[in-house]
Parts: C-alpha cells; sequence; structure tokens
C-alpha cells in the first residue's frame, strides 16, 4: 500500500537530520506500527506522507504510484495534537470536513451517524466541542478522521485521553478498519498495543530505521534462551548437580519456579531432559521479550552505537 524508499529530510540548512535513508514497505490491509522515542524522526515522516513538507530526497509510493497531491483524498491523518474548532457543533464540525475531503454533504451525514451510533455518541451532534471533555473530543477526532473512508489511515497517539473503556472501542474499530481492507499507520508509544494490534513495526531512532519487520519476528531476534519453569514435588539433592550444567536466573525452590538461560537451542531438550528428573513438570515455556522491551534493548544499543 506504501512504500517509502530512502527518504532524507533536514532542517537548517542540512544541520538538523530529521530523517536519514529511511525505507519501509507498507502492506495493504495492515496494521504497522511506527515507533521511536520522541524526536526520533517519526512525525517528520508522518508529515511527508501528507505532504505537508517534502522530503531532500527519496521518494513514496502509494499503490506503486509516486505521492502526488490527489492521494490526499485516500488518506485520513490523526494527528497527535488535534485540531478542531471549539466553538463549532460536533455535527457542523463533521459535516465540514466530510466536504473538505470531497464527500457530497449527504454521504458525509449517512457516515456520521454510522460512526455515532459505533461509538455511541448520538446526542452529541448538537454540543459544541467546548462543552465535551478531552475524551469525547478525542472521538469526535476519530470520527473526523475515518469519516470519508480512507484507505490509508495514519495515527498518532490515538489513545491519548482516552480511559482504559474507551481506548478499547477505538481498538476495536481499528481492528475493524483492517479487517475491511484499511491499511493502518500507527504511531504510539503503547507498547501493549503494539503487541495487540500490529502486523508489522518499524522502529526509528535518530533519524534513521533502527530495525523492521513481523512483530513476532522482531521479537525473536531480541530473544535470548531464557526459560522459565514451575516444578512440583523437588528434588533438592538432583537439584545441586543440575546447577553445575546450567546458568540459574531465577531460583524460586519454594514455589517450584525457576529461570534458565542456555546457550544454543540444541540444549533445550537437554534441559527439559535433565528438569524431569528435579521433579514433576507444571509448565515449560521460552521467554520472548515484550516489545517494550525490543523497544528499550533497540534504543539502548542505537544509543551506544551513535
Amino acid at each position: 500500500m506504501l512504500r517509502a524508499e530512502n527518504v532524507t529530510k533536514s532542517y537548517n540548512a542540512g544541520k538538523k537530520i530529521a530523517l536519514e535513508d529511511f525505507s519501509i514497505d507498507v502492506p495493504e490491509a495492515s496494521i504497522y506500527g511506527l515507533l521511536g522515542p520522541n524526536g526520533a524522526g517519526k512525525t517528520t515522516f508522518i508529515r511527508i506522507i501528507n505532504q505537508i513538507s517534502q522530503p531532500d530526497s527519496g521518494n513514496i509510493f502509494i499503490n506503486n504510484e509516486k505521492l502526488k497531491p490527489s492521494h490526499i483524498a485516500d488518506i485520513g491523518y490523526m494527528p497527535e495534537e488535534r485540531g478542531l474548532y471549539k466553538n463549532m457543533t460536533v455535527g457542523d464540525q463533521l459535516l465540514y470536513f466530510g466536504e473538505l475531503k470531497g464527500m457530497k454533504k449527504s454521504d458525509a451525514l449517512q457516515e456520521a451517524k454510522y460512526w455515532f451510533d459505533q461509538l455511541q455518541i448520538d446526542h452529541w451532534w448538537k454540543k459544541k466541542l467546548s462543552e465535551l471533555s478531552k475524551g469525547m473530543a478525542q472521538k469526535i477526532q476519530f470520527v473526523v478522521t475515518v469519516l470519508h473512508r480512507p484507505k490509508l489511515l495514519i495515527l498518532d497517539e490515538p489513545f491519548s485521553g482516552f480511559d482504559p473503556v474507551n481506548a478499547n472501542l477505538i481498538k476495536d474499530q481499528i481492528i475493524k478498519l483492517k479487517e475491511k481492507g484499511t491499511t493502518i499507520i500507527l504511531s504510539t508509544h503503547r507498547m501493549e498495543s503494539v503487541e495487540e494490534m500490529c502486523d508489522h513495526v518499524a522502529l526509528i531512532n535518530n533519524a534513521k530505521k533502527v530495525l523492521d519487520g513481523k512483530i513476532f519476528e522482531v521479537r525473536e531476534k531480541f530473544k535470548k534462551n531464557i526459560f522459565s519453569v514451575q516444578i512440583a514435588d523437588f528434588d533438592t539433592e538432583i537439584w545441586g548437580n543440575f546447577q553445575k550444567q546450567f546458568s540459574v536466573i531465577h531460583n524460586d525452590q519454594k514455589n517450584g519456579l525457576l529461570s534458565f538461560e542456555i546457550k544454543t537451542e540444541n540444549n533445550q531438550n537437554i534441559l527439559l531432559s535433565e528438569l524431569m528428573k528435579i521433579g514433576k513438570i507444571r509448565s515449560f515455556d521460552e521467554k520472548i521479550p515484550s516489545m517494550n522491551e525490543v523497544f528499550i534493548n533497540a534504543v539502548s544499543q542505537n544509543y551506544k552505537a551513535v
């Protein structure tokens, strides 16, 4: 759906590099996580997609066409800094923004009614934005963004301002949009949302791409062959010999909870075989790092490299 090839952007006559040789490939009908610490280059990239600013070099393609002004009609962008009119009624704003995106008033009205029903806000039509709480205003911003049924949806911190119930409501709607064929770029610091929702992810740091790929593959790259096990009927005598063979990270014999690090994957079966001699195996799991751990480790390594 979207492909970026070697995109570079600088400011202050080249003194400040905001994005350097950045390339990603966003599959159609997927949720693609765009991650990075503050100032990494995420917003710069999003602004380039929306043609708010132009790259110094490199290209962006949408459906294999080089990015051009007419693509704006296919894009929905929800910025982190929201941009609605406080003294305009909710209904008038939706119709206004819908028409800005090329919708007929009747179509905008129909879509607005659909989303009001989905988000349980049908009684807000005549309210001014200034009368709504931050979370309520966030819902209106979301509806404004998706009203024209964009093919590419860019969401920058879409859960900001929401309580857990409404955050889940918006999350479910984002997933439904993907299932209907919408391609979504999600920029967020909520790593649990990335794990739950995203199919692919790219991490930017210091204006450069640090890593990208499918979520599971990215997490696999950062695993350290650490295994956790729960054992019942613990045999302390056999345990003494076991500790000489494997690196024990966590040792809670009272509850039978242990963690080990092994050097090669070939040793997994050996580890399990030896553990079975100690007692009854209740559970045996490999620890795959969370996206939060991946984020911290990748950024830390990148800072050291720089």
